[in-house]
């Protein structure tokens, strides 16, 4: 495998029940997802609640993130927003400050609905701004405007350090497109991970997955059986976890997740405003697949 094939992790972000980051957790937590055989983590992803952290609780976490990892796997820093300066500004000094990364995923501007020039030059500018790869996320149900096909193609040929795309628009037919027609050496990977399994039949890479948090082992099992072509083994796997995978995100994410790493020991359920903690019929809910699953 390539880097940025096979299973990354979103990882989340632990709190205390102050929301101060609970370092000790995420300590844990990134040794969970050594052990279980992951193939790289991102840091400061959407599911980390990024958004929620100030920039020096930004910085606090990416540099435990490579004090606990060390060279044990490839370590992927998010970086997004609406404001392409900032993005650009914030990438620059990331690259800068954390040489030994392995790339950069950027999210699509949101809220402001850019133009599918808009979202090239915003693209354009961020990958500029470094000399790391960048992985292009494209996300419409968070962003409310989807990257189109043709615009990922046209930066995947003319932007050197465009390297991959995380693909969340679930749409089966924009992503096949973009794996039929893309340069060689681009990779396509899901964030999706109900969809996973249904992309790397059509040729996809991998992914960038929430629910590998709580399910590393099982998760990237099965992502690497697909990759060798071993379709009985995933299938096998993708359906054992399916229906978990419904609930992680039936009242947001990471609340969902964090409220299944909860029962398993990793960290504290708790979220920051203006996201709130998974409801009890979740966690009961939780609880019985969880012994499903472990059965």
């Amino acid at each position: 495998m390539t880097i940025f094939s096979g299973t990354g992790v979103a990882v989340v972000t632990p709190f205390s029940e102050d929301r101060s980051i609970d370092r000790d957790a995420l300590v844990g937590i990134i040794r969970h997802l050594l052990d279980g055989g992951v193939e790289y983590l991102v840091a400061l992803g959407t599911t980390a609640e990024t958004a929620t952290l100030s920039a020096d609780e930004q910085l606090e976490v990416v540099d435990l993130f490579f004090e606990t990892v060390g060279d044990a796997c490839p370590i992927v820093l998010g970086a997004g927003g609406n404001n392409t300066q900032t993005v650009s500004k914030t990438v620059a000094e990331f690259s800068k400050r954390y040489k030994q990364a392995a790339g950069i995923l950027s999210a699509s501007p949101y809220y402001n609905k850019p133009t599918q020039a808009g979202i090239k030059a915003h693209y354009k500018a961020v990958a500029e701004s470094t000399d790391l790869p960048v992985i292009l996320y494209n996300v419409p149900g968070r962003t409310a405007s989807n990257v189109a096909a043709q615009t990922t193609l046209e930066l995947a040929h003319e932007v050197k350090n465009i390297v991959a795309v995380k693909e969340a628009s679930g749409d089966l037919e924009q992503i096949m497109e973009i794996i039929r027609q893309k340069p060689n050496g681009f990779l396509v990977v899901s964030g999706d991970d109900a969809l996973t399994l249904p992309m790397m039949g059509a040729g996809a890479d991998g992914v960038i997955s929430v629910v590998a948090n709580a399910l590393p082992r099982e998760y990237s099992d099965m992502v690497r059986a697909a990759l060798a072509g071993d379709f009985s083994k995933a299938q096998s796997l993708h359906y054992k976890v399916l229906p978990l995978i419904k609930w992680l995100f039936t009242e947001g994410n990471p609340a969902g997740v964090k409220t299944y790493m909860d029962l398993q020991g990793l960290c504290q359920p708790f979220v920051r405003l203006p996201l709130i903690e998974g409801s009890d019929e979740l966690r009961a809910k939780m609880t019985e697949l969880k012994a499903l699953i472990e059965a």
